[in-house]
């Protein structure tokens, strides 16, 4: 065998060599490529499922923060509304005049009269716009006296130093106790649904 022939012969398997080298090298590139792109498949997958779970929770939260909204104003709303009904009926009160105002005030003093023994001096306070009409009322009981102004929306409120006792009989006090005891059905005949 001649040099040239072990050069010839060393050459190929070089190149032969060098070939298989380029083959598996290019088959690990592929499977690499391959694998990288399963891999990147599924981190596509996963984070496009992460991203609408996350769009749903957010979905979720915002409507359910709208729903809250909405119930407060719809709350707000109604103490609105039953607060001007209330002023309504204030108003009204401090409106009423005549017979109806006297009628009233005399059973609220009546109705107070009733915690003074007979000989205590017992003090008025009422409206200022009422003044007469109390002072006129007071007339028909022995020992009471107009003490002085109150601000309030019409009645009486009468009081003793020898009991100790005051009685708050105003329209503002009454207003309040059947306020609150018939609130629920005062909404509820509001805002039927």
């Amino acid at each position: 065998m001649s040099l040239d022939t072990v050069v010839e012969d060393i050459r190929e398997e070089a190149h032969a060599r060098a070939e298989e080298i380029r083959e598996e090298g290019e088959r690990r590139a592929d499977e690499i490529v391959a694998d990288a792109e399963e891999d990147a498949a599924q981190i596509r997958e996963t984070a496009e499922q992460e991203a609408e779970r996350e769009v749903e929770q957010l979905r979720e939260q915002r409507l359910s923060s709208a729903q809250l909204e909405a119930k407060q104003e719809r709350l707000e709303a109604r103490r609105d509304v039953l607060g001007d009904v209330r002023e309504s009926v204030e108003t009204e009160l401090a409106e009423l005049d005549g017979e109806t105002r006297e009628s009233l005030t005399r059973s609220l003093l009546s109705a107070a009269s009733e915690e003074y023994e007979s000989d205590d001096a017992v003090s008025v306070y009422g409206r200022a716009e009422d003044r007469d009409l109390i002072a006129s009322i007071i007339d028909e009981y022995d020992g009471y006296e107009f003490a002085g102004e109150y601000d309030c929306l019409g009645g009486v409120v009468v009081e003793s130093e020898g009991s100790r006792v005051r009685v708050n009989n105003t329209f503002d006090s009454i207003l309040e106790d059947v306020w609150e005891d018939n609130l629920r059905e005062i909404s509820e005949r509001l805002f039927e649904q």
